[in-house]
């Protein structure tokens, strides 16, 4: 067994959004093929230059004061769309999967870089699909974050 097949799955955005307001700070996701390859060095890579960083690169799951009450399931679903384009970019095996940990610095992205992480669980298949429903419902579009061909 790996540690990826002993993480508790969260099979709901709600149960997901629940961990996040019981937390309430240091939460991220990462996406990648799973803390058995990450934490062996717990280093990502710049993947422009090859430089290694100190840290784990992931997304604060960490509801920001601006937002002011609105609903957390939406911040969630928010930062869950935001990058579930990789694993369509990154390959097969590439999950989302929740860590908690310190931040030891940025990435090349200004994306948290995180050390003494504690892996948490992963995400079923069917958590990205309601954040993609959640935001769908939304009033204004919204795309994921994606790099666009250079030109």
């Amino acid at each position: 067994m790996s540690a990826w097949d002993d993480l508790p799955v969260v099979h709901t955005l709600a149960e997901l959004t629940g961990l996040v307001e019981e937390r309430q700070g240091g939460l991220y996701v990462r996406w990648s093929k799973g803390p058995d390859i990450d934490l062996g060095e717990v280093s990502s890579t710049d993947e422009l230059t090859g430089v290694p960083m100190p840290g784990l690169s992931a997304n604060p799951l960490d509801v920001e004061d601006w937002w002011q009450g609105r609903p957390v399931r939406l911040w969630v679903a928010r930062r869950l769309y935001d990058y579930a384009h990789l694993p369509h970019e990154k390959g097969p095996g590439v999950r989302p999967w929740i860590l908690e940990g310190r931040e030891n610095g940025r990435g090349p992205d200004n994306e948290p870089l995180v050390e003494d992480v504690r892996p948490l669980c992963h995400l079923a298949d069917e958590v990205i699909d309601e954040a993609r429903a959640e935001v769908a419902r939304q009033e204004h579009e919204w795309g994921p974050l994606r790099r666009g061909a250079r030109g």
